[in-house]
């Protein structure tokens, strides 16, 4: 009896070629993301539980979280950071004005010490006295009284400017010998005879205590002394209290 081989649609495929089609296909998914847990076997075993499902994006949303924090805690650290480098600069800044603020200060109490002492008033004698007073009336004068006052001095002994002024004269004044008339600042003028030395000139400006000659007996004098006149002019007769002058611009007299 002959047997005819089965052809067509009838015919089956070959096991080899099937099960080939079937791991295609899986492959195929895999790749597709259709199946995703292959990996993990666990996860393999129920592909409907929602941890499966989810697994992925959740640890996306941590590291995100996580991710946020970290920057939101840098930019808080550089504006504390900012913050503090501000408030240093401004303290820094105020630090400095107030060293200014005390150096300037400083330089006007400075300044204002040395205008003091430029503008302060002393004996024209150190430590002397006055010997023969204002007014005092004698043959001695030609006017008939004195118009000043003596300070009793040594020959040689210095004479400074009672006050800061300019000198007007300088050198022989007659019966005065060799004088130095100043103007001073306040515009009022002192006289300084019977000199034996002169230290100044004519337009030299002096300040206080400046040695302008040495005391001697030069001119209408009986003896050393410095006679001392104050006057409102230059020119003679214009003479007041040198005493009360004196004591008017603070010597102790």
């Amino acid at each position: 009896m002959a047997f005819t081989r089965a052809t067509g649609k009838h015919r089956a495929r070959h096991r080899r070629i099937r099960r080939g089609v079937g791991f295609a296909g899986v492959a195929t998914l895999t790749a597709g993301g259709a199946i995703g847990t292959l990996a993990s076997p666990a996860l393999a075993a129920d592909t409907d539980a929602p941890s499966a499902r989810l697994t992925g994006l959740v640890q996306a949303v941590a590291i995100d979280d996580s991710l946020a924090g970290a920057i939101d805690d840098q930019a808080e650290a550089q504006r504390a950071a900012a913050e503090r480098a501000a408030a240093m600069a401004r303290a820094e800044r105020a630090a400095e004005a107030r060293a200014k603020e005390v150096r300037a200060a400083e330089e006007r109490a400075a300044r204002a010490a040395e205008r003091k002492r430029l503008n302060a008033f002393r004996l024209p004698v150190a430590g002397s006295y006055v010997t023969t007073g204002y007014r005092s009336g004698g043959s001695l004068w030609s006017s008939g009284s004195h118009s000043g006052v003596d300070f009793r001095a040594a020959s040689g002994t210095p004479v400074v400017a009672v006050g800061a002024g300019t000198v007007v004269e300088a050198g022989w004044g007659g019966s005065y010998g060799y004088n130095v008339v100043l103007r001073m600042n306040d515009g009022s003028y002192t006289q300084y005879g019977h000199l034996s030395s002169i230290g100044v000139s004519a337009g030299q400006t002096v300040t206080a205590g400046l040695r302008i000659g040495l005391s001697g007996a030069t001119g209408n004098a009986t003896g050393p002394h410095l006679h001392f006149e104050a006057r409102t002019g230059p020119e003679y007769g214009s003479d007041m209290d040198p005493v009360a002058y004196l004591r008017t611009h603070g010597v102790t007299i």
